[in-house]
């Protein structure tokens, strides 16, 4: 029974909600387009007439002539991540060559703001930056089992780099054995 309900195709009109956005009399961006000073056409490709400054770089796609009508400047790109998502834009949105990078960019960005702040003398509350009081408030099994694999992480660098340099301590004393006779 259930894999006939399931095969069965369903008639759009049956439910609720379904196509409501089709009537144009009914079309929420309408105050919007009369704003911009669009056609009625929602499919239209008008561009407003006031275009939004370029007052700074702004990376665009290689897929678009020009900038977008309307961007975020929060902040242009600079520093190592801005040069790699320079290079990142040389390439088309489908490939990885082009998303990787950008990726890449903003853990760099995040690197950058540290180091940015230590050197003005800010000492930045990771903590609070990361959300620990509300995982632990709210997703605490979560929260513990991070910090646990976390620590163990950690541990093990720890036990592992010092067991390195243990051996070579060790090597060097007994070459300095050895050599003494």
């Amino acid at each position: 029974m259930k894999d006939n309900a399931i095969n069965t195709p369903i008639d759009p009109r049956t439910i609720k909600g379904w196509g409501i956005d089709a009537d144009p009399k009914n079309d929420p961006t309408y105050p919007m387009r009369k704003r911009m000073n669009a056609k009625e056409d929602p499919n239209s490709k008008s561009r407003p007439d006031n275009l939004q400054p370029v007052d700074e770089e702004v990376l665009k796609s290689l897929e678009r002539a020009n900038v977008s009508a309307v961007f975020g400047t929060p902040e242009p790109p600079a520093g190592l991540s801005g040069m790699i998502r320079r290079q990142a834009y040389k390439y088309p949105e489908n490939q990885y060559k082009r998303w990787l990078p950008l990726v890449l960019a903003d853990r760099v960005d995040v690197v950058e703001g540290v180091v940015t702040d230590l050197f003005q003398g800010k000492l930045p509350n990771i903590w609070a930056e990361k959300g620990y009081d509300m995982e632990w408030k709210y997703n605490r099994t979560a929260f513990v089992t991070k910090m646990a694999t976390i620590g163990a992480v950690t541990a093990g660098l720890v036990v592992w780099l010092a067991s390195g340099s243990r051996k070579k301590e060790q090597k060097a004393e007994k070459r300095n054995y050895l050599s003494r006779f």
